[in-house]
């Protein structure tokens, strides 16, 4: 009788468990991106508000004039936005601006997702490093 992907069998290897974890969560930021840089068009400067379901604890308005704000902003939208709060959040100019050291401050899997999407992301955290 063969193993079902339920059985205890596949529930005891931790290193297949994980690597099927990691493929759902690279797919869930997959799904989530722009089709293109160029429909990052939310706001470069001011203060924006985070949805609920974008920021549902602590700071939820960001003042983009300040650096730290900035980052934590940008930092938030890319793990817990959806495809919408990205489109709407972010700006092209700003993430590009800021990806050298946002990439160090995102997940693992949240940055290899954009920079393989975005190969002009990895070229500019391969020149900060």
């Amino acid at each position: 009788m063969a193993a079902s992907d339920h059985s205890p069998a596949s529930r005891t290897d931790p290193a297949g468990s994980y690597a099927d974890d990691l493929a759902l969560y690279r797919q869930k930021f997959q799904q989530r991106l722009p089709a293109a840089l160029e429909e990052l068009r939310g706001p470069a400067h001011g203060v924006v508000d985070l949805p609920l379901h974008v920021a549902w604890s602590g700071l939820t308005s960001y003042d983009l004039d300040k650096p730290r704000q900035r980052m934590g902003l940008y930092r938030t939208v890319l793990h817990e936005g959806l495809r919408e709060d990205l489109t709407s959040c972010l700006n092209q100019d700003v993430l590009l601006e800021l990806w050298p050291t946002l990439r160090g401050l995102v997940g693992r899997t949240v940055r290899t997702v954009w920079e393989d999407t975005f190969p002009q992301l990895a070229r500019r955290g391969q020149a900060a490093a």
